[in-house]
């Protein structure tokens, strides 16, 4: 690492500064990530006159296409070799493409076809993936400590909250302050990020080090193989499955959201905008529990208890009565607080998977491994934003209408509250003895702490 750089010196953890400064470029990437799920294709389908199935197959085949690229990012920076690191380089190449596309795709206007949405939305996605599959990766070799890796990714999570309440109390504020409509609206949440992404990516590494390797690469073949390879663990089979459905969940309720709050609870869209901002105001506060919880129980099982809490509190708020704002806000804020529990605790447990994969290969994958994370994340929310469209759409509901049929907001209601319900409970299942804990993950840095000093008299020799 540079000599200017803030990061954690041996045996001592990372400051809130450090953390803190890390954490920056997660306020407009969250910002960016919560409008391509919730707010962009209900505006392209509402507002901007797309058919609504179509809208729904270009968010779901442009994310999943873009899947494919992670494996090749993610083995490309596990061989990147710079003084700088192998993540860093990689979040500042990708930041002005970002900004660009995501300025192409916030500011259409009516008349846009089909064409200008796939290619800035796929060129969003790629360049998005990039910058936060090198901040996550570069997140878990901060620290090599099992319960400090919660720490990191507390903060990291709180950051991507943070950023998600700002930009959703754009359109209610602009509403009210300069009777801003909500076209307006979401393009100041365009401006928001374009602006800040690179003060805070440009901020972070300068400020933020990241140990460096300029050791040759290990002799491996860059393909597919070593991506798949990584299913052979039981860790990562786990950890993956719970990713998919935990991220499928809160997908399926984000694409959602307004059509339900707005069709079925009778809210109009300033007031579902500030329900959702209760909700992620929820999950700032529940974060750091999450963290806590995890250092007393284990991560794995913090994460069962979040994902259970998850299924009783979002299938609840299809019965919750709307029988005044602030009673609405309870709902929501119940809601929310397990929201960030995966994120804090899925990417700090396979930071913890990392160690275990170089233990026993010799190879430090944690590029690919955290491709793989963002692999089956995206799948989950493709998925939600495609799959909860067409469903939609062939149940004969009508984005726009007003006077949807009770089969159809009855078919929106489950998929709104009982589905993602469901596929929280899976997730707590997929963890039922779970074998990589703190007592494992103390042994594996052991065995590595020793098998690294055996090996430094031969390097220098």
């Amino acid at each position: 690492m540079t000599g200017d750089d803030h990061l954690m010196t041996k045996g001592q953890p990372p400051s809130r500064f450090t953390l803190s400064a890390f954490s920056a470029p997660t306020l407009p990437l969250a910002a960016l990530g919560l409008p391509l799920v919730v707010y962009l294709p209900e505006y392209y389908a509402n507002h901007l006159g797309l058919n609504l199935a179509m809208v729904g197959f270009a968010f779901m085949a442009v994310r999943f296409s873009d899947i494919f690229l992670d494996p090749i990012f993610g083995e490309m920076m596990d061989r990147t070799r710079t003084r700088m690191g192998r993540f860093r380089p990689w979040m500042l190449l990708n930041t002005p493409v970002l900004a660009l596309s995501t300025y192409m795709l916030f500011m259409a206007q009516k008349g846009v076809g089909p064409v200008y949405l796939w290619f800035w939305l796929a060129l969003t996605y790629i360049t998005y993936s990039a910058v936060v599959l090198a901040h996550t990766s570069w997140a878990s070799v901060l620290s090599s400590d099992y319960n400090q890796r919660s720490r990191i990714y507390g903060f990291w999570q709180a950051g991507n909250v943070i950023g998600m309440i700002l930009v959703l109390a754009l359109p209610p504020v602009l509403s009210a302050m300069a009777h801003m409509d909500y076209a307006g609206g979401l393009q100041a949440m365009g401006w928001f990020i374009v602006l800040l992404l690179p003060l805070t990516i440009l901020f972070a590494t300068k400020v933020v080090g990241e140990p460096v390797n300029l050791a040759p690469v290990a002799h491996r073949p860059a393909n597919l193989k070593a991506y798949f390879d990584l299913f052979k663990s039981d860790s990562v089979r786990r950890i993956m499955l719970a990713d998919l459905t935990l991220g499928l969940a809160p997908g399926i309720t984000g694409a959602l959201f307004f059509f339900f709050f707005e069709q079925v609870k009778n809210l109009n869209k300033t007031e579902a905008g500030l329900m959702l901002l209760i909700y992620f105001i929820a999950a700032l506060i529940g974060a750091p529990l999450w963290s806590r919880l995890s250092n007393a129980i284990g991560k794995h099982k913090a994460l069962i208890v979040a994902s259970i809490v998850y299924a009783v509190t979002q299938s609840a708020l299809v019965f919750w009565p709307s029988i005044s704002l602030p009673f609405m806000a309870v709902g929501l804020f119940l809601a929310g607080l397990p929201y960030a529990a995966a994120g804090v605790l899925l990417r700090s447990m396979l930071a913890d998977v990392g160690d275990e994969e170089r233990l026993n290969t010799s190879i430090d994958r944690t590029g690919l491994l955290y491709a793989v994370l963002a692999g089956t994340s995206k799948i989950g929310y493709a998925l939600a934003v495609g799959v909860t469209y067409f469903g939609l759409d062939a149940m004969g509901f009508k984005a726009g209408g007003t006077d949807n049929s009770p089969e159809a907001l009855l078919g929106l209601q489950v998929l709104y509250g009982v589905v993602p319900g469901l596929l929280a409970l899976i997730a707590a299942w997929t963890f039922k003895d779970y074998g990589l804990d703190a007592t494992r993950h103390s042994a594996i840095r052991e065995a590595l702490r020793q098998r690294d000093e055996a090996q430094t008299p031969k390097e220098s020799a």
